[in-house]
């Protein structure tokens, strides 16, 4: 027998077995759609289990410094004519009232912070200890421990502090911060202004944000509720892993209005292991200033899409200058990870153990070259690089001025030299105007500038630029890439041919 099903209008006629056939197909698709929406993570009826789980963990901290305020002002001295009888005693008098050394003043701040291991060990924010003659510790239950610091980190603002309990204490622990999504829930707990023990909850933002804190930004933005007093706190996931250290927020009075950053766990677990073992940082260091490669730059060199990041200079002490890495190099590749960008080389070099030999690939000529590279040691080269020396004064050469590309060059002449305060050791041509309108001007470079090298060659006259640019144009280039010098400070701009 068989059945009449209407669909859209017509009439058509199935056999009972192909029907069967097709009600169980459709049944078996319906289960792996409703097993697909099963397995998707939705938000939870609550987060109480979550945070009854975890609230142990977290302490609450509490800093005491002692400020020097200066001294109080007392009664004014008189005037007096010299050699008065009352002279000596309005001094005597003065100096009596007078406290000594000045006031000082007792100030308190409130923060907070995790216990990563049973036996005492704490991790919170710098800042929150920073200055600090007294830490205090406070738990759950309200025991007060005083805690002395193992390590800090100015640059990534991390701190690991110990305490000494009469018995293990609660713990976290760290997960994957990489594999944390936008959208993903997140629970922050902390003792925001002093009220300890406050859970709120929200969602990932953003990821990689950059907000000027430091060399290594790479920070979790969260719209869960962050005030002053959670820095050093932890954000959870869902499984109950730090994912990262409540840091920062931005807000234009003070309170919380859904825009919070976090250190990443992933950041953070390598510098907490070296302020473990160490009491301080070992990070990796390479020996190169670098900066962003952007469109024009790439065009300019061949290298096509903007990547990597582009080598300015190469401290003459240093591993890529031992390895033979030069600037104008673009890096690519460092130890097998790409460089995407200029900023997550030197988080790639930090990450790196210092003495590892790694390979570093470059752009150079218009081709990648490979080089061979034993990292230093960033803390110990920073030390050695604080010690300058004074270089000699070389002889001026004569004046000479040009305008190309919206700029008004000329040669170095004393008087240019102490009117921009441009130090004996740097050569070059110097830009004495710049047009407001030209792309020179949206590049950054100002009047005072020097241009130390054009097209990869360095020049000491306008003319020799002039030069560079018409090669460039009759090579088909659409850039020329400049190397700027600004009061010490070097960078490479890449000025297009076709526009003024």
């Amino acid at each position: 027998m068989s059945r009449l099903i209407r669909s859209n209008s017509q009439i058509s006629i199935i056999h009972p077995r192909a029907l069967a056939a097709w009600l169980i197909a459709a049944t078996a698709a319906m289960a792996l759609l409703l097993a697909g929406t099963a397995q998707a993570k939705g938000p939870p009826e609550s987060f109480a289990d979550l945070a009854e789980k975890l609230l142990p963990a977290v302490v609450n901290i509490s800093t005491t410094s002692v400020r020097k305020i200066g001294r109080k002002r007392g009664p004014r001295m008189p005037n007096l004519p010299p050699g008065s009888p009352f002279e000596e005693f309005f001094k005597d008098f003065m100096d009596r009232n007078q406290p000594p050394g000045g006031t000082r003043r007792r100030a308190t701040s409130l923060g907070s912070g995790f216990i990563i291991h049973k036996s005492g060990l704490v991790v919170t924010n710098n800042h929150v200890i920073a200055g600090a003659d007294e830490i205090k510790v406070i738990l759950r239950d309200g025991t007060r421990l005083e805690a002395k610091v193992i390590g800090r980190d100015k640059k990534t603002d991390i701190a690991l502090l110990r305490v000494k309990p009469k018995k293990d204490l609660p713990t976290v622990s760290f997960g994957d911060s990489d594999i944390m999504r936008v959208g993903d829930w997140v629970v922050a707990i902390g003792n925001p202004f002093g009220l300890g023990g406050s859970v709120t909850a929200g969602i990932i933002s953003a990821r990689h944000r950059d907000i000027n804190a430091g060399p290594y930004d790479d920070f979790i933005q969260t719209d869960a509720s962050i005030n002053k007093g959670n820095s050093g706190g932890p954000l959870f996931n869902l499984k109950g892993e730090v994912i990262g250290i409540n840091t920062a927020i931005i807000s234009p009075r003070g309170g919380s209005v859904g825009i919070g950053f976090a250190i990443p766990a992933n950041v953070a677990k390598s510098v907490i292991s070296q302020l473990q073992e160490f009491g301080r940082t070992k990070r990796g260091w390479l020996g190169v200033r670098i900066q962003t490669v952007d469109p024009e730059i790439a065009e300019s060199v061949g290298l096509g899409k903007a990547r990597g990041a582009l080598v300015v200079n190469v401290n003459k002490d240093g591993p890529a200058k031992k390895a033979g890495i030069r600037p104008r190099d673009i890096i690519l590749r460092f130890a097998g990870r790409e460089v995407t960008g200029m900023r997550k080389l030197p988080r790639i070099v930090a990450d790196t153990k210092v003495g590892e030999s790694v390979e570093v690939v470059v752009w150079r000529n218009g081709k990648e070259v490979t080089f061979k590279v034993t990292l230093g040691e960033l803390e110990k080269a920073e030390k050695a690089m604080k010690i300058s020396t004074k270089r000699g004064r070389p002889v001026p050469k004569e004046g000479e001025t040009t305008e190309t590309l919206g700029l008004t060059l000329s040669s170095i002449t004393p008087p240019l030299r102490s009117r921009y305060r441009i130090k004996g050791a740097v050569e070059g041509v110097i830009v004495t105007k710049v047009d407001g309108t030209s792309i020179a001007y949206s590049k950054g470079i100002r009047a005072g500038d020097v241009v130390i090298e054009a097209g990869q060659d360095k020049v000491t006259n306008p003319r020799q630029i002039l030069d560079k640019i018409a090669k460039a144009r009759k090579a088909g280039r659409k850039s020329l890439l400049l190397l700027v010098n600004r009061k010490g400070d070097q960078r490479f701009v890449a000025l297009r041919l076709d526009k003024s």
